[in-house]
């Protein structure tokens, strides 16, 4: 399981013109589900979500996690991130989770999710615009 995370001064998710989700400041998460990806893994990386030091504290070193810094989540689906990049000039999938066990995983992590932080989610599968003012800008890749 992969969380591309970006933390944020705010971020929104549309569809059809339509918002539906939006965060102030936090983590956008950007998750991708693969083959062999279960809970446990989901809840692996949840915690490393929640407790990656990435926000600034008094001293302006990255001391504080999101929930430390009063922030929020907007967790998005994204299934090119397990793409396969190694070969050729089109990604491959193969690596990929199916669609339904992806969306079994994407809504059990942000149900979790919403149990521990105010937490905004995309819509699975769908053709979806997010904008974002990343701040930093500050960007990790986690992989459980």
């Amino acid at each position: 399981m992969i969380a591309l995370i970006q933390r944020v001064k705010w971020a929104k998710v549309e569809v059809e013109s339509q918002t539906v989700g939006e965060i102030a400041h936090g983590l956008l998460v950007l998750l991708g589900v693969e083959q062999g990806d279960t809970q446990e893994k989901s809840d692996r990386l949840l915690e490393k979500v929640l407790n990656y030091r990435i926000f600034s504290d008094e001293q302006g070193k990255m001391n504080l996690n999101v929930q430390q810094a009063g922030g929020s989540l907007l967790v998005v689906s994204q299934f090119t991130l397990a793409a396969d990049t190694q070969k050729g000039l089109r990604p491959s999938f193969s690596k990929g989770g199916s669609p339904q066990v992806a969306n079994e995983l994407y809504t059990y992590f942000h149900q979790q999710a919403e149990k521990k932080i105010h937490t905004q989610t995309g819509q699975f599968a769908a053709d979806m615009q997010v904008s974002l003012q990343n701040d930093g800008p500050v960007t990790f890749w986690l992989q459980v």
